[in-house]
């Protein structure tokens, strides 16, 4: 009924039924949904959900036991900007997987047990904004050029992996970038690592927790701060020769000493056989001389 008293018009009684229906229809089970947007959240999914509407902006599938994500399933969702997966168990190869999904700009991963970071893996993004792959303790590989394409890329987040390493190509090269997350992870601060760590001194980004950046290995630079460890390894990595530095010289001053004997050798034939010559030269002439 309506307020005055007289029953609403049937039609449209059914349009907003079958709105009713509809929305409950394309909402996946066990999901809620508003507009453009499906919440995930704590249903102990074990697959990535099925039917979720293809006009999805922001899909949030946190804290379930999802372990892999259908790449061709994502592609249908062409409109989707914002996707949180964080504490899942997604792991092992997620190459490609974001192929149909390149209007993203927010993608969390945290709380994963990922491994690696190709190329591949978010070459697909190009507006991606924010990548959070923290608390990933089996996260131990950063390919080089793994984030050449996402070069809108402003916060990056790799805290508490199982990282030793990061070129500094990989981070540099991003103009973008403001905030970099790298606390709690096992930096071996070697003399590769030194270019990185001056590149953390130089640069305008923020890096959060900066008092637990510290070098993990090796045991004399173990618990000290990053970047405040640059001038150790400078020391360390420019002024001091290791052993292997020291075979290098003595093979170098071998091969010298070696040439120079050589060359000396030679050169003392030689002026035995220019004298020898000249000298019969010179006693040729004095017979030629004796027979006048």
């Amino acid at each position: 009924m309506s307020p005055s008293g007289r029953p609403w018009p049937l039609s449209l009684m059914f349009l907003l039924g079958m709105g009713m229906a509809s929305e409950r229809i394309n909402c996946p089970s066990r999901c809620s949904c508003q507009y453009l947007e499906v919440n995930c959240t704590g249903q102990q999914l074990q697959e990535f959900p099925a039917a979720i509407p293809l006009d999805t902006r922001q899909l949030i599938l946190a804290a379930n036991n999802i372990s892999y994500l259908p790449a061709v399933e994502l592609s249908f969702l062409a409109d989707l900007v914002y996707l949180d997966c964080r504490k899942n168990l997604l792991g092992d190869d997620l190459d490609f997987t974001f192929i149909g999904v390149a209007k993203l700009v927010y993608l969390d991963l945290s709380f994963n047990n990922l491994t690696q970071v190709t190329f591949s893996t978010f070459s697909h993004l190009l507006s991606l904004v924010v990548l959070k792959m923290s608390d990933n303790p089996n996260l131990v590989t950063i390919e080089k050029d793994a984030f050449a394409n996402n070069t809108w890329l402003r916060h990056l987040d790799v805290s508490r992996t199982g990282l030793t390493f990061l070129d500094t190509s990989t981070v540099r090269d991003l103009p973008n970038l403001r905030f970099l997350g790298l606390s709690d992870n096992l930096w071996h601060c070697n003399c590769s690592f030194l270019d990185f760590i001056t590149w953390m001194t130089e640069s305008n980004v923020h890096f959060p927790d900066a008092d637990n950046i510290t070098c993990y290995t090796p045991e004399g630079l173990h618990a000290l701060k990053m970047p405040a460890v640059e001038a150790q390894l400078h020391f360390n990595c420019l002024t001091q020769l290791y052993k292997r530095d020291y075979i290098f010289l003595c093979l170098i001053g071998f091969c010298i000493f070696f040439a120079g004997t050589v060359a000396a050798w030679l050169a003392g034939i030689c002026a035995v056989i220019y004298k020898v010559h000249t000298s019969k030269g010179e006693e040729g002439r004095g017979e030629a001389e004796e027979d006048i």
